[in-house]
């Protein structure tokens, strides 16, 4: 009933309904899409809904079931009715993730993904799949720009033989991931090189690094604090704990990385000296082994090297792997290693 107000007006009575939200349908619709999962069951219109709403949209169910069929005759997205509550998600491929991609910013994308697609294991890039594919879409449908042609002048060849990503357990990615994240322990199960049947561990995850083609954890194990490396392909399986994970205290991943920690041993600097061809003394002057390497002409065809580097499972690996390149002098117990290892070879070759 309305109230008698002065000069006989009325005051209307109190409403009940909502204010109506003032910002354009577009932008809630834009927000709508941005909900949407990338993989089924999706998420329920009910879910939607109350999402818009935490985010200040005044909206109904029925306003979010009517934008969402508009939205699927124009965008990528799809209801999963296979089984109740249904759910809306974006077809595979297809997402919001790069809004206005540029012709540039595509033809980028494509390289890095030549790029990834030589190094990260497949759970690691399925998270970009949609990018590329954008990417792809958007150099095909731009025949005429100038810079097409360029794509295919441009590759990348990595500088050893292409090995293969191992597989690594999806799930075990993700574990890893959120535990790095949210800095709690993992068990898990481990194989090592030396041992097939796989090993509970407490793992304290530091840090997760790219080598080349393999995914390492960082990590300490139980009470241990020197950090130790852990290939993700040999996690078979891993269960999130409760328990913080510990960082030993003064951690740093990057004094870790300089410090040698991917080098594979457990040796500390050395002072390497050793005789090189010319041949390959001129790539150690493009691509020096260590900030003070130096190279001395023998002779024509001799060159001497020295340089400061972690005595490494990796180091004696390239040095193998230069054969009659490289002849090491210093320190002793490096180069009779290296000698004892090539006899090894030759006897294997003479047997054969």
């Amino acid at each position: 009933m309305s109230q008698l107000l002065p000069f006989g007006g009325h005051r209307s009575p109190v409403s009940t309904m909502p204010k109506a939200d003032s910002r354009p349908a577009l932008v809630r619709q834009w927000e709508l899409l941005k909900c949407l999962p990338k993989h089924p069951p999706g998420a329920t219109v009910l879910s939607l809904t109350k999402q818009l709403q935490s985010d200040g949209f005044v909206v109904s169910k029925r306003t979010v079931e009517r934008d969402l069929k508009t939205l699927s005759g124009v965008f990528g997205i799809r209801c999963n009715d296979v089984a109740e509550p249904y759910g809306w998600h974006w077809i595979e491929g297809r997402s919001l993730d790069l809004p206005g991609l540029d012709f540039a910013d595509a033809l980028s994308l494509t390289l890095i993904e030549d790029l990834l697609g030589e190094l990260l294991p497949v759970p690691m890039i399925d998270g970009l799949r949609t990018k590329f594919a954008q990417a792809r879409d958007r150099l095909a449908g731009a025949k005429g720009n100038r810079f097409v042609p360029w794509r295919e002048r441009v590759r990348y060849v990595p500088p050893t033989l292409p090995f293969q990503p191992p597989k690594i357990v999806p799930h075990v990615l993700t574990l890893v991931q959120t535990c790095l994240i949210e800095e709690r322990q993992l068990s898990v199960a481990y194989s090592s090189v030396d041992s097939s049947a796989a090993k509970e561990i407490t793992l304290h995850p530091l840090a997760l690094v790219q080598h080349g083609a393999i995914a390492y954890l960082v990590a300490t194990a139980y009470d241990f604090t020197d950090p130790r490396l852990f290939a993700l392909h040999r996690i078979s399986s891993a269960r999130l704990l409760d328990e913080r994970a510990r960082r030993p205290e003064g951690f740093s991943l990057d004094a870790y990385l300089a410090q040698g920690g991917m080098q594979f041993g457990e040796g500390g600097a050395i002072r390497l000296k050793a005789e090189v061809t010319a041949k390959l003394g001129c790539y150690l002057e493009e691509c020096p082994l260590a900030a003070d390497q130096k190279l001395i002409a023998k002779s024509k065809e001799v060159y001497i090297l020295t340089a400061t580097i972690k005595d490494s499972w990796l180091l004696q690996f390239w040095i193998l792997s230069q054969g009659a390149e490289i002849t090491v002098l210093q320190p002793k117990k490096l180069r009779t290693h290296i000698r004892n290892s090539l006899q090894a070879t030759l006897a294997g070759y003479d047997s054969a």
